[in-house]
């Protein structure tokens, strides 16, 4: 009976002593991953792997893990995974407008007129982004920021200080200034303002030879349907303009010697590169002068495609007496052939490839007696280029008659614009003389991006000499890349020059070569000067 107790109390205690051991071997651990913390309780030896295994804890390829994997885990660790991650995100941010103090012709020294609101701009930075369970702990952008809107700049518009120095003048010369209407009379210094809110867009802006009336294109906000209207003005009184029939017009001229004739061209609204397509048509439009209302119109040339490059048009010029039309379009000039309704050409050559959104067209200007007409024509290649991107452009005249084209000056260059004079010779001279102007260019062989200068000569391109500017000024750029056929344009008289020169009018005295500016903000554009 004594051994089966003492039995009993060695088994008793044998179990109490192994519970003790057990609990000297329990072991407790703190997982802090995903947002939570987890205490697991262990009586064996583990590694940390096998106590992530164990929690059925994945980790992902760029995770951090405080501790090895192939630690032994001792009571007390804390764990502590934290995931990475990486993610893409695009940002937005503005760009400041620029504030733009201008100065504008027609406003009071000092006073400011408000032209134009600021708009900031809007840019895209994207980055890669590096997270730490999702808390941002590093970035890196990805390429150039992308600017998705541009900034408009504030325009604040200040009237000018200068003074026009007191120079008479013949005639009417007129010009565009801040897409509205000037003129200016009798002296040099006495400029009006004609248009307040017409927004010219310089598709037509031409003077009838008599001075009297003005016709323009201007944009229109009231419809989509066109994108410019024609406008008649009378140049001797303060009425309102008014609005002819045609729309969406890209040439108009009056017709020399015809009391109330138009010639015009128009396009249609087009969403390419430009905001308009030629339709490459012709009409002759007798108006009346008082209302602007049509009379009698014309078809002279239907639509057509017009050649290579048509969409961008042609330009047109009247002869002197109005009994001839020419043309120039991509490949070459001519004249209209009333009767068989068709384009007879004078001269061809290849079309100039710019790889840009605009086509160069040869300027034309009429002889005073209507025999000569004076072009551009795009030359051939210097070396072994194809003729479509030759860099030569060379000033020729040809006979209104077809019998010859005679060049005049080689390289002139692509904007040259020749230019002949009125008649100069006395009344009652039995020989007409006169002279022929044209830009230069500084370099023949860049001519596109060339400084040019004004140049004179003779009828047959003799005794040139330059007028404008000096050697050592700023030469005259083209800042509107073939969409006028020229920025300077004779007297009637043929004493003066008036020219654009850095987006402003000037006079030049073609015999003493002195120059006379006569706007100041660098607005002006598109003179005509008729009697």
């Amino acid at each position: 009976m004594l051994s089966r107790i003492l039995l009993y109390l060695l088994i008793a205690c044998s179990a109490i002593a192994c519970r003790s051991a057990q609990e000297e071997k329990s072991i407790e651990v703190a997982v802090i991953a995903d947002g939570r913390e987890t205490t697991y309780s262990f009586t064996r030896d583990l590694t940390v792997d096998q106590v992530l295994t164990g929690a059925q804890i994945e980790l992902g390829p760029r995770d951090r893990i405080s501790h090895p994997l192939v630690s032994p885990v001792i009571n007390g660790m804390r764990i502590t995974i934290r995931r990475v991650s990486e993610r893409e995100i695009c940002e937005r941010e503005g760009i400041a407008y620029q504030r733009l103090l201008l100065p504008k012709e027609g406003l009071p020294a000092g006073e400011r007129e408000q032209g134009q609101a600021g708009v900031n701009g809007i840019r895209e930075i994207c980055y890669r982004m590096l997270l730490e369970d999702e808390t941002e702990v590093d970035r890196v952008q990805l390429g150039s920021p992308t600017v998705v809107r541009e900034p408009v700049d504030e325009v604040i518009y200040v009237g000018t200080s200068n003074t026009v120095q007191p120079l008479d003048i013949p005639g009417r010369l007129s010009y565009i200034n801040h897409e509205n209407a000037w003129t200016i009379t009798d002296d040099a210094a006495n400029k009006r303002r004609l248009t307040w809110d017409h927004k010219l867009d310089a598709h037509v802006f031409h003077q009838k030879p008599d001075g009297a009336r003005l016709i323009f294109t201007g944009e229109t906000d009231e419809t989509d349907d066109f994108f410019n209207e024609l406008w008649m003005l009378n140049l001797g009184d303060e009425s309102e303009p008014k609005r002819m029939t045609p729309t969406d017009v890209l040439v108009a001229l009056w017709r020399p010697r015809s009391p109330n004739e138009i010639a015009y061209s128009t396009g249609e609204s087009n969403l390419g590169v430009t905001d308009w397509k030629a339709l490459n048509n012709l009409w002759l439009m007798s108006i009346d002068l008082e209302s602007g209302r049509t009379l009698d119109i014309e078809e002279v040339l239907p639509e057509s495609g017009g050649g290579l490059y048509g969409w961008w048009g042609k330009n047109f010029s009247w002869s002197p007496f109005g009994d001839k039309l020419a043309w120039a379009r991509a490949d070459g000039f001519g004249l209209v052939d009333f009767e068989s309704k068709r384009l007879t050409p004078l001269t061809q050559f290849a079309v100039f490839h710019s790889a840009a959104t605009w086509v160069w067209l040869s300027p034309l200007s009429w002889s005073f007696d209507g025999q000569l007409l004076a072009g551009i024509v795009h030359g051939a290649p210097l070396g072994d280029e194809p003729a479509e991107t030759s860099p030569i452009f060379d000033m020729v005249v040809a006979s209104a008659d077809g019998r010859f084209v005679a060049p005049i000056r080689q390289s002139a260059g692509m904007w040259s614009a020749p230019a002949f004079s009125p008649d100069l010779a006395p009344r009652g001279a039995e020989n007409k003389s006169g002279y022929l102007a044209w830009l230069q260019a500084r370099e023949p062989q860049n001519s596109m991006n060339s400084e040019y200068d004004l140049m004179l000569a003779d009828r047959d391109g003799s005794n040139q000499r330059r007028l404008f500017p000096a050697p050592e000024e700023r030469g005259i750029r083209r800042s509107d890349f073939g969409s006028r056929a020229g920025d300077y344009v004779w007297s009637p008289d043929g004493r003066f020059i008036a020219l654009i020169y850095a987006g402003n009018l000037w006079l030049i005295e073609v015999e003493s070569a002195i120059s006379y500016q006569l706007t100041f903000d660098g607005e002006s554009s598109n003179p005509v000067w008729t009697r």
